[in-house]
This record gives C-alpha cells, structure tokens and sequence, in this order.
C-alpha cells in the first residue's frame, strides 16, 4: 500500500461555505482531530465512477470506459470482468456505478448503471449480474431510460437501496432535453424506484396516472450524480449539477417537483437567466446549495466511529473544486460546511465509499484514477 508522500498529513481546516444554507445562514465548521492521513490505496486505473466493498474487503470499481474490475486489500488491480453487455463509453457516458444487491451474501448480484446504446441513441439503463469469479454471469436488464437519444452527456446516475428492499435510480435530462424534466412521459431528469427484480412498486406516485411512466419517483432534475438514504430519517437524499452554479441537495420525496428547469439558482454557460427565477408554487427548494458550482458529485452519510465527528454527517465529493466536503446537519437541514483535503491531491473526486474498517475510501475520475483511504491521525 503506497502512502502519499511520506505519511502525508493534511490539514483539515475549513474554508468558509461557498452559498449560504437556502433560508439560513450556514456556519463554518471545523474537525478537531486536526489531521488526516491519506493513502493511496490503488493507481493504474482510469476514470473511476463506482465503488463497493466486497465482504471480504476487495473493492469493486468502474471505470467509465467500461471496464469493471476487482482490486484488492492490497491495492492489486485485477483484469477487467468478462460479460458487460454493451457499453455506450463516449464523454459523460459509459459504465457507471455498481451496487452489491441486499442479499448479496447468497445470491452473489450485483448491480450497475451503464449508458446504453440502441435505436434512436442512448439512455441510462441498470442491469444484475452474478459475480462469478473473474466473470459477470446471467446478465438480467431491469431498467433502461426512455426514450433514448442521441447526446453523450448528463446520464446521472446513481444506484441507492431503500430499506424497503427498493431500488432508487437517478437519471439526467441528457443535456439537450431539460424541458422534458418537467414531463411524466419520460425518463429525463426523473428519480425512478423500481424492484429489485424490474418492476414497478405498487405504491410509487404515478402508478394509476395516466400518460405517466410508472417508474416515476419525481422529476424536474437536471443531473443527479449523488444519491444516499440519511441513516436516522431513511429518506433519499439527492445531489445534481447545476448550470454554471446552483449545485443542489434535495430530499427527494415522492411525487414532488424539483423545479429544473423553470426554476434554478444557476444560469447558463457564458451568462443568461434559465425558466423563471429562483422560486415558483409547487416546486421544491433545495435543502442546500452552491453558488458558484463545486461540481458535486456522490456523496455518504458516514455511520462509522473512526471518525466520532463526523458521525452521521455528510461527505460528498467535488469534481470541480477537487475537494471532499463535510456537511453537519439538525434534522433535515445543513448547518455547517467543511472543505477536507483542498485541492492538495489534485484530483477530480467522483465517489465516496464508507469501507467496513470504518474509513473513508475516496476515488478520483482522472485519466490516471487513484483509490484514497482517508484515516484519523
């Protein structure tokens, strides 16, 4: 295992929140421990999407070219799984992320999101597989995005359980069809719930709704890269991009509209309002946002006690800011913002895993993609 530099430690010290908590002033706040260790866990690797502890401590990866791989405690990379189906990898899309199934421990499933190519374009779709030693076996598809279209850009997506056994999907609104995020006859820029097996819960919000897809969970999103059920309230929190600013947090409930693209704090690239304002009856305000953009991308609420500080707060990568942000929180709001790390590795962070030692393992979407373990001093 390569350290980072000789026992590189970091300081943890905050910077002051970019955005203020919507309808609140947010606080800075700071970890006591005062430094971290960083190591590098795994390198030789390439744009990094997706990562899940295996239960006997391998990590599984993706890589968004569409490889995925097993790497082990030791920091090995293994050859890449034979049996992906086929792999959309251009810009934004390719092999996403990657979920072990609950009952993992019997069945050996696993499930991962992936852009898909087919008539009319692409779209994200989630399938299963069996985790067959250096292979993916009975590859079952259960969902896959309509309609597709021709775009390499802003597939989501996130692959989260809920504790009812449900699986959350988050999806863009592929960029170029954002005004479709406001519709129910599609899949763009909608959280959707489907089960395990790829039908469609009874109770999810439009089910006996006319003209409306099933799946539907809630839309008016724009592209949701983050996604974790809060470990006290079991509610899906979500986190999506916004236009040159207007990053969002959302608790994302049934039925409710989130607002993109008529309202947004962003606007678009190079200048110029989007929809209209900031506020509108009947659409939802964000729990937190950006002002300007951090890029966020997946994000934990950290259940652990190696770091007894940060107990069921959340840390959330940044790719923009190349930086781990730690959010405390009262109830169902943020009260204060950390920034971990700072820019000093350099990397782009897609995602943040909680491994079973507790730690903090954190992945970097790069040409030259690491695996960090983030330690207390």
């Amino acid at each position: 295992m390569t350290l980072l530099t000789p026992l590189r430690k970091l300081s943890l010290l905050a910077c002051l929140a970019l955005s203020p908590l919507v309808g609140a002033k947010t606080l800075e706040v700071k970890t006591e421990t005062g430094t971290i260790q960083v190591k590098t866990v795994a390198e030789g690797l390439q744009n990094l999407w997706g990562m899940a502890f295996l239960p006997d401590g391998r990590m599984l990866v993706t890589e968004r070219a569409g490889r995925m791989r097993i790497v082990s405690a030791d920091g090995t990379v293994g050859a890449p799984l034979a049996g992906l189906p086929d792999i959309y990898a251009h810009g934004q899309g390719g092999l996403l992320d990657v979920v072990l199934a609950p009952d993992f421990a019997t069945s050996k499933r696993i499930y991962f999101s992936y852009s898909e190519p087919g008539t009319g374009g692409n779209s994200t779709a989630v399938s299963y597989a069996t985790l067959a030693g250096d292979k993916l076996e009975k590859v079952t598809r259960v969902f896959s995005q309509q309609p597709k279209i021709d775009s390499s850009a802003h597939f989501g997506s996130r692959l989260v359980w809920a504790p009812d056994g449900t699986l959350f999907i988050t999806l863009g609104d592929r960029y170029s069809q954002k005004d479709k995020a406001q519709t129910l006859d599609n899949h763009q820029g909608k959280v959707v719930r489907i089960n395990a097996d790829g039908t469609v819960p009874a109770d999810n919000p439009y089910v006996k709704t006319a003209g409306a897809l099933p799946e539907i969970w809630s839309y008016g999103h724009r592209n949701m890269q983050g996604a974790a059920i809060n470990p006290i309230t079991k509610k899906l929190w979500t986190g999506e991009h916004g236009p040159q600013g207007g990053d969002e947090l959302n608790i994302d409930e049934a039925g409710k509209n989130y607002g993109w693209p008529v309202i947004t704090y962003g606007e678009n690239y190079g200048g110029g309002k989007i929809g209209e304002g900031t506020h509108k009856e009947g659409m939802e305000q964000p729990v937190y946002k950006w002002v300007p953009s951090i890029a966020t991308a997946g994000f934990i609420f950290y259940t652990g006690d190696k770091f007894p500080q940060w107990k069921n707060n959340i840390l959330l990568t940044s790719l923009r800011e190349q930086t781990l942000v730690r959010l405390t929180l009262d109830g169902d709001k943020i009260t204060g913002e950390e920034r971990l790390l700072k820019k000093e590795l350099g990397q782009r962070f897609r995602s943040v895993v909680q491994g079973p030692d507790g730690l903090i393992y954190v992945v970097s979407d790069e040409s030259k993609a690491k695996i960090y373990q983030l330690s207390p001093q």
